[in-house]
């Protein structure tokens, strides 16, 4: 079949294999071009599909050499529908690794179940043996709680007081006024269930149960803190009380097996284009003004330049891995300059449907949409007859 690209508000509906394939394949072109990194032997990553995740399992297999094991949830092709682009991302990562002799396997999967945790130490077990670094990067919109059976589903809301500010229609340009309601008290608490650190902790004692963790184990979740322009939807709204969770989860995880030697961190990244992102309201228009700045400034990175400057620069550097004061791996350093936000707010106070194109790089954030999924890449034909139904190699 020809596939093109099918949207329906901030998701594609429809992801080219090829595309996705080539956009694996740049990466680890990416990450084999830059110093080798003294890293992890074997890894577990949760959340394997997409974005960081996936480019957090790129660079321990192709920049560290390391043997993998990936968790994801993403679905295959039915019935002449394509599959995900997590699932088309997978295959070529697995394909890539059995053809650079790199041990590596996916489990697939609903990570927030026991079964599906059962199942990958079992993996882990007869493949590793023992993993030394866990990275979480499970974004999801609602979870069921394994123990109890009751379903939270994560809300995008500020607390307090409704939050009005710009925001953008990102496939027509138009920049439009946008008015949140708070959240309530049991939506935060929804949010934290589904997005804070519950899962993890889970994970980590599970593994940690069954003798599957290293003493000297490294494991990272992912957070984001932004500026002044997205601090009342995100960081001091109802996500933002869920990324509180995750940060004193990893400080309960580092007394916990801190004390063999185990280190546990949240990863604070730069803002950059995900599924998750996109839905956020006023996100994608301060992320277009963002993107033109730090493009300009030569300080823009995608998410595998920030997973190898987090291992290569954070994590496996000599000497003591560099934290700010709330013990976080700071990777949105570039993005928080005060030279990068003094300019980015000077352009958000100007901002119209009018000027929003010659103001901001929001063609390079569309662009970016559609290349989660596999569109506009460069060197593949989309006019070409292409297979939907793609195997996913050493998969369970």
């Amino acid at each position: 079949m020809i596939i093109k690209p099918r949207t329906r508000g901030f998701i594609c509906t429809t992801a080219h294999p090829d595309g996705c394939a080539r956009q694996v394949q740049e990466q680890i072109e990416y990450v084999q071009s830059q110093p080798k990194i003294q890293g992890p032997r074997n890894v577990l990553v949760i959340g394997a599909s997409t974005g960081y995740g996936l480019s957090a399992r790129v660079v321990a297999a192709f920049g560290a050499g390391a043997n993998t094991i990936g968790v994801y949830r993403d679905g295959g092709s039915v019935k002449g529908r394509t599959a995900s682009a997590g699932w088309y991302n997978s295959a070529a990562f697995e394909k890539a690794a059995q053809e650079a002799g790199l041990k590596s396997l996916s489990v697939i999967g609903d990570a927030f179940t026991n079964e599906l945790k059962a199942s990958t130490i079992e993996a882990i077990r007869q493949e590793f043996g023992k993993v030394d670094m866990v990275i979480y990067s499970v974004a999801a919109p609602r979870r069921t709680d394994p123990n109890t059976g009751e379903t939270y589903t994560s809300t995008l809301k500020p607390i307090g007081e409704t939050y009005t500010n710009k925001t953008v229609n990102f496939h027509t340009g138009e920049v439009t006024d946008i008015s949140i309601e708070p959240a309530s008290e049991e939506e935060i608490e929804a949010t934290v269930r589904v997005m804070g650190g519950d899962d993890w902790q889970s994970w980590m004692d599970q593994l940690s149960a069954a003798d599957v963790l290293t003493d000297d184990v490294v494991t990272v979740a992912f957070s984001y803190i932004g500026s002044n322009i997205t601090q009342a939807i995100y960081r001091q709204g109802s996500i933002g009380r869920a990324k509180d969770h995750l940060e004193a989860t990893a400080r309960h995880m580092n007394e916990q097996f801190g004390v063999k030697g185990g280190r546990a961190y949240v990863a604070v990244c730069k803002a950059l284009v995900t599924q998750s992102s996109s839905a956020i309201p006023v996100v994608p228009l301060y992320m277009s003004a963002l993107y033109k700045v730090m493009k300009e400034k030569e300080l823009h990175e995608g998410c595998i330049e920030q997973m190898y400057r987090m291992y290569a620069e954070r994590l496996y550097m000599e000497g003591d891995t560099p934290v700010d004061e709330k013990q976080r791996l700071r990777l949105d350093d570039w993005e928080m300059r005060e030279d990068v936000q003094a300019e980015v707010s000077r352009i958000w106070n100007e901002i119209s449907t009018d000027n929003v194109y010659e103001l901001t790089d929001l063609e390079g954030y569309r662009s970016e949409f559609f290349q989660l999924f596999g569109f506009e890449t460069e060197g593949v034909d989309y006019e070409a007859d292409v297979d939907p139904d793609v195997k996913v190699p050493n998969s369970r």
